[in-house]
């Protein structure tokens, strides 16, 4: 039974979905335990939102095509790259019965948007970041019409996105896994899946994923498809020269021919921060006090920050090497300090970045979080930079990373400028 729930918790692998309505009359959990938040009731102002009312009032803003639908549309609307492509191939969906290897599941993302489409499906899947809700779903249906719209879901995705009681603790989130697949796009271990972050040995991520790069032969699950006899569809040996994906999916309609690595690293990564920072916006929304932060608001903001400062992070047996527009998109996204430095830069060889400290300090929902607590946050950020915690989880940090990090944010992020300037006045000559 518990690997039953483990399993349906993580059913939708990577991220996000439904394809129809439901109507459910019990309240949610979340909305009686997180009042302050008003999950249900309240109107998103997120990015798809906006968008929403927008196709309500005019017309001809998304294409329709006979291949994909409104795919290429919405992504140009909303700024998302075909270049993020990545693939994945496990049952893992509410368009289940449509995924196997040969129709792969296509997920395409931004800092704050993400879209699943499905070869056949009748929605475009879609998740987005609100800077107050958190984590956000939507659908577009895939038929041709005058008056597309774009219609929030609150209930069947939330059956997969709350996973209460399991290891989401009640809030909607976002799920990125890996685990072993056979020809058909079905489990092949009785492991099941498992939830993958910046800490999984790269050798234990991607099962159910195509895996597009070079990764120096490092091993990994993706690209990895066991038959009911127990042999590998692709050799693993030639798992590392997959440079595009012709000739493995049959009748290609996906927008790019690859499924990048490097695309799949930040996917991993970001998802695993926009879950931390909106687990512990709602947490404060719960404290009537946050001048006085409470044990769960304390505990919620250590685990981001150690997220975001990489604790833990799984070695890289480098180089890695994927699409280099894709990665040139990334990193020309900035901000970028006066030498040309920036928390988007990648390392690629030990490590994901250059400057081991997430790049989601710059986003809406980082921005939300009350003052206070982003206060709190910044003298945490500060004591790791200049040394005055010495605890062993920020042992990876040199002291040209913390040295780097801490002008690169003082160049980039002005509040945490601003607080720096504040703390200085306060503080002794020895703490500076």
């Amino acid at each position: 039974m518990a690997n039953y729930m483990i399993r349906l918790a993580i059913m939708v692998l990577a991220t996000f979905f439904l394809h129809s309505e439901v109507v459910e009359s019990q309240q949610h959990r979340y909305d009686r335990e997180y009042p302050h938040i008003g999950y249900s009731s309240e109107t998103p102002t997120d990015r798809v939102q906006k968008l929403g009312q927008l196709l309500a009032t005019q017309k001809d803003i998304l294409q329709f095509e006979n291949e994909n639908g409104y795919l290429k549309s919405i992504l140009s609307e909303l700024n998302i790259s075909t270049n993020s492509q990545t693939l994945v191939f496990s049952k893992t969906s509410i368009n289940a019965r449509l995924i196997t290897p040969g129709t792969p599941r296509a997920i395409y993302f931004s800092d704050d948007v993400y879209v699943g489409w499905v070869q056949g499906s009748e929605s475009l899947e879609i998740a987005a970041t609100d800077p107050d809700l958190g984590m956000v779903f939507y659908t577009l249906a895939q038929e041709k019409t005058d008056k597309p719209q774009i219609k929030r879901q609150n209930f069947l995705c939330l059956e997969c996105h709350d996973t209460y009681g399991l290891t989401g603790g009640g809030v909607p989130r976002l799920l990125m896994g890996s685990g072993t697949t056979d020809e058909y796009g079905r489990s092949a271990s009785h492991e099941g899946w498992r939830l993958t972050d910046h800490q999984t040995p790269l050798e234990q991520r991607w099962g159910g994923w195509y895996v597009t790069g070079e990764h120096n032969n490092q091993a990994h699950l993706g690209n990895s498809i066991i038959t009911t006899s127990g042999s590998r569809i692709l050799a693993q040996d030639n798992i590392n020269k997959i440079g595009a994906l012709d000739g493995l999916i049959g009748d290609n309609r996906h927008l790019a021919e690859t499924s990048d690595i490097i695309a799949l690293m930040l996917l991993e990564h970001q998802i695993h921060i926009q879950n931390l920072l909106i687990r512990l916006q709602w947490e404060a929304s719960n404290n009537l006090d946050l001048e006085l932060l409470d044990q769960k608001i304390l505990s919620a903001s250590e685990k981001l920050l150690e997220g975001m400062f990489m604790v833990g992070e799984a070695q890289i047996m480098g180089p890695l090497s994927g699409d280099p527009q894709f990665q040139k998109d990334f990193e020309t996204k900035g901000p970028y300090d006066r030498k040309m430095r920036s928390l988007r830069q990648l390392n690629l060889e030990t490590r994901l970045f250059q400057y081991p400290f997430s790049y989601m300090i710059y986003s809406t929902t980082f921005e939300a979080l009350p003052k206070p607590l982003r206060h709190h946050l910044f003298g945490r950020i500060w004591e790791v930079l200049i040394g005055l915690d010495r605890s062993k989880s920020f042992e990876h940090l040199s002291s040209a990373d913390r040295s780097a990090i801490l002008e690169i944010l003082r160049s980039t992020k002005s509040d945490f400028r601003d607080w720096q300037k504040t703390r200085m006045k306060q503080s002794s000559p020895n703490d500076s």
